[in-house]
């Protein structure tokens, strides 16, 4: 059994911690009003199913959106595979096939998923440009658009090195040809503002432990007049779009959890900037050589993306790990030892990506922990160094 630790958590790219007032609220449609929210025939059902009404209320207010167009899921991953493989017609024979546009820094749910779809020969799919920060060219969007797609994936902000993408404007460019525009939200609802009705985006992806909320509980919003075929069969349930026994606990901790990023995400944010940019701060002091990776100019408030060309990662996890949770990349590769398919795409050089290291910093996270966290580091890297040149 492993044990919690007194280590300073910053992996909140990776997890939020839940918010108390989010699983206390939790507890009690686990514990008291425990009913199936689709059983109709007396009251428990009636206060489960009430309780999901104002989950979608709560969702669709901090994005945007219509309560109509919320589809709960298991996380930003089915919404995913949802929006992608329902839109893609299951048809091998066909001449022409569907054309896929996707960001190559996108989260691996979207791109496994194509990429799935392209080796059954069901799709093709597009890779956009980005640069060396990660920033997506406009321009390059646009001719590919042009040339006609079937759905165009674009994040709105990045897991690993934390840009934040223009999907207003990315939007409107979709709208003018007519394509439909998934938008992987997972790390960006609740920390900065999203308005999917009023940019004109046709399936958002939340998931709800992005935004302390509970794990394994998520949404598609969906655009009205778009149909989308299920992946999940069996009881109709959500318009018979997505079939199974609603996760009430679940679908209301998402629920509050937006309805609290609603009244605290800005006074929030400002704070966790501050930190992120007294740790950044720290660490240029103490660790000479030290690159900060991505568009520092557009990135979400908690994230810290950095890389020390001549340490190795894996040695300085090696070393910090009991005292301080970082990661080397996504939490969804985790397990696979392979270079960050984020930083290969931005055409970063092997001694910078095998140097990186992801930092989230979130709401629950101190200064006094910033200060005694960018000692270790510094320390782990002096150590390392050391260790490297003996």
């Amino acid at each position: 059994m492993i044990k919690t630790t007194n280590s300073i958590y910053l992996d909140y790219h990776s997890t939020t911690p839940i918010d108390k007032r989010v699983a206390e609220l939790m507890l009690h449609y686990m514990t008291t009003a425990f009913g199936n929210a689709s059983s109709i025939d007396h009251t428990y059902g009636d206060e489960a199913q009430e309780a999901v009404s104002q989950a979608t209320v709560n969702i669709s207010k901090l994005v945007g959106a219509s309560p109509k167009q919320i589809i709960f899921t298991s996380g930003a991953t089915e919404s995913i595979n949802l929006a992608i493989q329902g839109t893609i017609p299951f048809d091998s024979s066909s001449k022409i096939k569907p054309r896929i546009a996707v960001l190559p820094v996108e989260h691996k749910a979207v791109l496994d998923t194509c990429y799935a779809l392209a080796k059954k020969g069901l799709a093709e799919v597009i890779s956009l440009q980005v640069d060396s920060k990660g920033r997506l060219d406009l321009d390059h969007l646009e001719k590919v658009c042009a040339s006609g797609l079937s759905l165009l994936c674009m994040m709105a902000a990045n897991n690993e090195i934390g840009n934040i993408y223009p999907i207003q404007e990315v939007a409107t460019i979709a709208k003018q040809y007519g394509i439909p525009f998934l938008c992987d939200a997972s790390q960006a609802v609740g920390k900065i503002p999203i308005d999917f009705e009023g940019w004109g985006i046709t399936y958002l992806a939340i998931s709800g432990h992005k935004l302390y909320g509970p794990k394994g509980s998520g949404a598609l919003v969906v655009r009205k007049g778009y149909r989308l075929s299920p992946i999940l069969f069996g009881g109709g349930h959500q318009k018979g779009l997505r079939s199974g026994t609603l996760n009430v606990p679940g679908i209301v901790g998402l629920g509050e959890a937006c309805r609290l990023r609603l009244l605290e995400m800005e006074e929030d944010e400002k704070a966790i900037a501050n930190l992120r940019d007294k740790l950044q701060n720290l660490l240029f002091e103490k660790i000479p050589g030290l690159v900060v990776n991505g568009d520092i100019t557009s990135r979400l408030s908690g994230n810290l993306h950095i890389s020390i060309p001549d340490v190795p990662n894996s040695a300085i996890i090696a070393r910090v790990r009991h005292h301080l949770a970082i990661s080397t990349g996504a939490a969804c590769s985790s397990g696979v030892e392979t270079p960050s398919h984020v930083l290969q795409a931005m055409g970063l050089s092997q001694e910078v990506i095998e140097g990186a290291l992801r930092i989230g910093i979130g709401k629950f996270t101190t200064y006094e922990e910033i200060e005694q966290a960018a000692s270790i580091l510094s320390t782990a890297c002096i150590l390392t160094r050391q260790a490297i040149h003996i």
